[in-house]
């Protein structure tokens, strides 16, 4: 097998199923285009740069632009992410930094989606629930000024069943406790100073959340991750879709 390949026969038949049908003129083989799109996202290349082996780079950009509107990798991560119930949950969330070929509009005012400036940096919010494992089980995309229950309450209605959640003071609010218990998830959430009443949690068990810092870390070893080249939202989080999935998932 050639080193230039990034999934093997049974990685490509386990994310196969959910490939679009082919209309018209066959397209090219899914494996070297699929491993073209991640050779290109983990070394943090320009499409034009991905090795002549790979194909056309066009063919490449076509295909993961195409596939991420019609939200093939959110499917195939979302399946592959839910096949069993995870015992544990952390939440956090961690800022990705805009290139400027991201936010070129923002000198217009405009902004694109999910790109702002906190502290003066653009950039956007990854917001993420990982397992005991730390395996990423939800992620979603939110711009750089967003507060930390803004993505939590985005999540909170998909979180999967499971005996705790853990999370760092940030997330110490009483509407989130509540509906983690009413969903029958014990949170492990330090509580704030500045709360009148202190709130007991199992210091034992939080010492375990730094595998959520480890996932955040893993996913920014891919270059066009840790900083966002993409205008384009979807795009973007496909891109993290599809590291999660191939560091993961297959």
């Amino acid at each position: 097998m050639t080193d230039l390949y990034y999934l093997t026969d049974d990685q490509l038949a386990r994310i196969q199923p959910f490939f679009p049908l082919a209309h018209g003129v066959p397209r090219g083989d899914d494996r070297w285009v699929i491993s073209g799109i991640i050779h290109v996202l983990k070394r943090g290349l320009q499409w034009r740069d991905a090795p002549r082996e790979y194909g056309p780079h066009k063919t490449l950009y076509n295909r993961f632009k195409r596939w991420s509107e019609r939200g093939v990798f959110d499917r195939i991560f979302t399946e592959l992410a839910s096949r069993d119930v995870p015992d544990q949950l952390q939440i956090d969330a961690t800022h990705l930094k805009a290139h400027r070929t991201a936010a070129s509009l923002a000198k217009k005012g405009i902004f694109p989606a999910n790109i702002g400036r906190p502290k003066g940096e653009l950039n956007s919010k990854l917001h993420a629930v990982c397992d005991g494992e730390g395996r990423p089980r939800l992620l979603c995309l939110t711009s750089g000024n967003a507060s930390d229950f803004k993505g939590a309450a985005m999540l909170a209605p998909h979180l999967p069943p499971s005996r705790d959640l853990l999370a760092d003071k940030g997330y110490d609010a009483n509407w989130f406790r509540e509906d983690l218990i009413k969903r029958g998830i014990s949170p492990c959430i330090p509580p704030k100073r500045n709360r009148r009443q202190q709130i007991a949690y199992d210091k034992a068990l939080y010492r375990l959340r730094h595998k959520v810092e480890n996932m955040f870390g893993k996913l920014k070893d891919w270059r066009r991750i840790a900083t966002r080249y993409d205008r384009c939202s979807h795009t973007f989080i496909a891109a993290i879709k599809i590291a999660a999935i191939v560091i993961w998932w297959i």
